[in-house]
């Protein structure tokens, strides 16, 4: 782990600060018959359930401009056989886990993430509290800052793991939500999950997803995911991960310029499968050509 590139989140150590984000890589055994999953700094695998989830009715995907919106609904196939069937694969496949737990209450996601705790190769758990695609739980605990330390506290009174919150969005303050877990006994934070959106085929006049809505992701949305990561490096002071519309080194340095210590790659996956492992290559070259490591780069924006 001597490499240029080694990256520290709280307790949590990555070979590299480029991970993959969760619902966009599948669990990671999709992609092990293109590249090398043990290369990419952590894979946050599909959102697990204790129970398996069909998810919403199709459609489930539609382009945007600059982006895609997805009502996948967290359809997953469930803590047993995700530890039994797909862990011992990963495992041997070398790559860096981090769980993405979802739960529709605060008991849900203590008995998640205790159970977890027991599964040899899981690297961290991200507390997924801002879906927007599901009737329950999902972005309900993420919009303020009370249910969201309920949860976050639960999480760590129940797991030895490091422990990633993912914000939503659209919480109402979210500096606010952010410091909420942050104190509730988070190691760190990712930020942003998708924003809530809507297309319609104007010949049928229905919407183009099942459920009518879901959550817009890509490049569209990296702005707005670049200041909110900056707004939140103001006021907490455990490591951020930022992700939104990322697709090549440049989106990247923005994210640590910003306030992110590490980055997840996310829609971009779907039109590039290789595009993580190309961001490290990048980026460990434009950094071995400066003599410097990204952590030098986190929060370095120059304002006014």
């Amino acid at each position: 782990m001597s490499d240029i590139l080694k990256t520290t989140l709280g307790p949590l150590v990555l070979k590299n600060p480029v991970m993959v984000a969760s619902g966009t890589f599948g669990y990671g055994l999709e992609y092990s018959d293109i590249m090398d999953i043990s290369a990419i700094g952590g894979i946050s695998v599909k959102g697990i359930s204790l129970s398996p989830r069909p998810g919403n009715p199709p459609p489930r995907m539609c382009e945007t401009p600059s982006g895609m919106l997805n009502s996948i609904g967290l359809a997953n196939v469930g803590f047993d056989v995700f530890v039994t069937e797909m862990m011992p694969k990963l495992r041997a496949a070398g790559a860096t886990v981090i769980a993405n737990a979802y739960g529709t209450s605060a008991s849900d996601f203590a008995e998640l993430c205790r159970k977890f705790d027991d599964v040899e190769g899981i690297a961290a758990i991200e507390v997924n509290i801002s879906c927007p695609n599901v009737k329950s739980g999902g972005i309900h605990f993420g919009v303020s800052g009370k249910p969201a330390a309920e949860v976050t506290a639960a999480v760590r009174q129940a797991t030895r793991l490091p422990v990633m919150v993912k914000l939503s969005p659209e919480a109402r303050d979210l500096k606010e939500v952010a410091r909420a877990v942050e104190e509730a006994g988070a190691d760190s934070v990712s930020l942003i999950n998708t924003f809530r959106g809507m297309s319609i085929d104007v010949n049928t006049r229905r919407p183009r997803l099942g459920v009518g809505f879901g959550g817009l992701s890509g490049p569209a949305i990296r702005p707005l995911a670049v200041r909110m990561v900056y707004d939140v490096a103001q006021v907490v002071r455990i490591p951020i991960v930022g992700m939104g519309g990322i697709t090549c080194l440049r989106d990247a340095l923005e994210f640590f310029l910003a306030g992110a210590s590490a980055v997840q790659v996310g829609t971009a996956n779907f039109s590039n499968p290789t595009v993580a492992v190309e961001i490290i290559n990048d980026l460990r070259e434009y950094c071995t050509n400066r003599n410097i490591r990204p952590a030098d780069l986190v929060g370095k924006v120059e304002m006014g």
